[in-house]
């Protein structure tokens, strides 16, 4: 199967398990969104064990990304301009939001290629141009805001990544936006924004989550070895 072939089957499977809908906190971006959890999981097991691909994180709109999009439309100006990356971006949300708020370029990156024909799909649907990548971490810095949603969730997610952002935080603003997961860094973070987001419980244990929104500063070799290896005290 060839790439195009493959992009043409993930998004035939996407729209066949997904509904267009809205996160409540953003009713201003449209996503292809699961509408209940069991049948989205299942299906993809099945589309797992054909292909190798990741589960189904695209399929909702996780209160990281809810956050940081929200707090980008509200507020145009702080991306107006900019050459965006929306790492690990889901369906990227965040990626649309700052396409309507003005971003010069924006970029959003995701491993899963089911993730990336979401992404390509959803910002089809709200008539915003976004440059879909695969793996970024490792590459030179050509950005000025990179935006993180909700990654900080395994303790091998974020030590391979925490490096890397590290180094971008010397040439670029890093955001993390992150609802309390057990391994968010203990240092170099500095909070300047609180959300409440509504979730689901069929994703969450409680109803609401409690969002920060942090910029990661750039740190020395000893805290890039400590990133990852233990959770974070929880709150």
């Amino acid at each position: 199967m060839t790439d195009a072939q493959a992009l043409i089957c993930a998004k035939a499977f996407i729209r066949a398990h997904t509904v267009v809908s809205h996160h409540a906190l953003v009713p201003e971006i449209a996503l292809h969104l699961a509408t209940e959890i069991t049948p989205i999981w299942q299906a993809t097991e099945a589309w797992l064990a054909e292909t190798g691909t990741e589960p189904p994180f695209w399929a909702f709109a996780w209160p990281g990304s809810a956050a940081m999009a929200r707090h980008i439309l509200d507020h145009p100006g702080i991306v107006r301009g900019l050459r965006v990356l929306d790492f690990a971006a889901g369906g990227g949300q965040a990626a649309i939001a700052c396409r309507r708020a003005g971003a010069a370029t924006v970029d959003a990156a995701e491993i899963d290629p089911l993730a990336r024909a979401a992404i390509a799909l959803n910002a089809d649907l709200n008539h915003q141009p976004v440059m879909v990548l695969a793996d970024v971490v490792g590459q030179a810095c050509r950005w000025d805001l990179i935006l993180c949603g909700d990654v900080c969730y395994e303790a091998p997610m974020t030590g391979h990544i925490l490096p890397w952002l590290r180094q971008m935080a010397e040439q670029a603003e890093v955001w993390i936006a992150d609802p309390g997961r057990a391994y968010l860094p203990r240092a170099g973070l500095v909070p300047f924004l609180r959300i409440t987001v509504p979730t689901t419980l069929e994703l969450e244990d409680v109803a609401t989550r409690e969002v920060t929104l942090w910029r990661l500063e750039a740190a020395g070799p000893s805290e890039m070895a400590d990133a990852g290896t233990k959770p974070a005290p929880r709150d």
